[in-house]
C-alpha cells in the first residue's frame, strides 16, 4: 500500500486514508486512459500526479460563492487551471481569489479568475489550496521552493481551511529538513551577517545545517545563475540543508522568526487541515 511504501503505515497514522472519487471521469480526462489505483499507474509521471491532486482539491473543497486563496508552484498551478475551467463552464459562480505570488496572479488572470487582495476583504478566506515541498507524518510542511513563502503564509493563515496538494515524492517519513532544504526569507541589508546568525541557531546546529544563498531564479533552489535571487517582496532567500531531521520543527520555527533580519521561514507547522497525496496507487488524504 501507499502507507507502507512511504513509511506512514495506516496503522501508524489513522488519518491517512484512501479517497476513491465518486465520479472519476474528471481524472480519466487527464490523458491517463485508466482509473486511479490501477497497476498501470506506476508509469504515471510526476506532472500527471500533480494534476490529479490539484483537480481533486478544487472539486472537493471549492463551492460557488467562496473566496479562495491560490498557492504558488507547479502543483498549485493545476488547481488554478481547474478553478478557471469550472468558472468558465459556469459550474462555479461568484468566486473571488487571492493569489500568493505575481506568477499565480498572472496565471489566474489568464484563466479569467476574478481576483482580489486580503486588504479588500474583511473576513477570512474560505479555503486556500497550495502545494508543499515536504510533508511529514504530523502534517508539518516545508514550503518556499517557489520563492513565495511569505505571501503564502500570509494568505494561508488568513484562511478558514488550508488544503495541501502534493504528489507522493513530497512525503518524508524521515522528518523535516532532509528531504528538501528549508527556505528562509531575509532582508538584503547585512544579509551575510543574518545568514551567520541563522547557522548558529541551536536547533539547526544540532541538525547539521548548511546555509546556501539562493542564486538565479527565485523559484528554483538549485543554482541556475550568478545573481542573488529576489523575491516578490524584494528580499533574499537562504536555503537550509540539514544532515538530519529537525527534532522539533515548531521550536526551530520559533527560533527563526525571532531572529532579526529574518522576514519569514518555510516551516509551516500546525497549519494544514488536510493533505491530498496523488500516488501511483491513487489518491490518499492525510488529516
Amino acid at each position: 500500500s501507499l502507507g507502507r511504501r512511504l513509511g506512514l503505515g495506516l496503522g501508524l497514522r489513522p488519518g491517512l486514508r484512501p479517497q476513491p472519487h465518486p465520479n472519476p471521469s474528471p481524472y480519466l480526462g487527464l490523458g491517463l486512459g485508466f482509473s486511479l489505483g490501477s497497476p498501470r499507474m506506476s508509469a504515471m509521471d510526476i506532472a500527471e500526479l500533480k494534476k490529479v491532486a490539484g483537480y481533486k482539491a478544487i472539486d472537493d473543497h471549492v463551492e460557488s460563492g467562496m473566496k479562495v486563496g491560490l498557492g504558488t508552484g507547479s502543483t498549485a498551478a493545476f488547481a488554478v487551471e481547474r478553478l478557471a475551467q469550472k468558472i468558465a463552464s459556469g459550474e462555479l459562480t461568484d468566486i473571488v481569489a487571492v493569489p500568493t505570488s505575481e506568477a499565480t496572479k498572472a496565471l489566474a488572470e489568464a484563466g479569467g479568475i476574478p481576483l482580489t487582495t486580503l486588504d479588500e476583504l474583511d473576513a477570512p478566506l474560505a479555503v486556500t489550496i497550495d502545494g508543499a515541498d515536504t510533508v511529514d507524518s504530523q502534517l508539518n510542511l516545508v514550503k518556499g521552493g517557489g520563492g513565495a513563502l511569505l505571501r503564502e503564509k500570509l494568505v494561508e493563515t488568513r484562511s478558514d481551511k488550508f488544503v495541501v496538494i502534493v504528489d507522493e515524492s513530497k512525503i518524508s517519513p524521515a522528518g523535516i529538513g532532509v528531504h528538501f532544504p528549508i527556505p528562509v526569507e531575509i532582508i538584503p541589508f547585512c544579509y551575510q551577517s543574518t545568514i551567520r546568525v541563522v547557522e548558529r541557531l541551536s536547533s539547526l546546529q544540532a541538525a547539521g545545517v548548511t546555509a546556501t544563498l539562493r542564486l538565479g531564479n527565485v523559484s528554483n533552489n538549485k543554482k541556475d545563475g550568478d545573481e542573488i535571487a529576489i523575491t516578490d517582496n524584494g528580499n533574499y532567500i537562504v536555503d537550509l540543508s540539514l544532515a538530519q531531521p529537525l527534532a522539533d520543527p515548531a521550536a526551530t520555527a520559533a527560533e527563526l522568526i525571532d531572529t532579526v533580519g529574518v522576514v519569514e521561514h518555510g516551516l509551516f507547522c500546525g497549519m494544514a487541515h488536510s493533505v491530498i497525496v496523488a500516488s501511483s496507487e491513487g489518491i490518499q488524504v492525510m488529516d
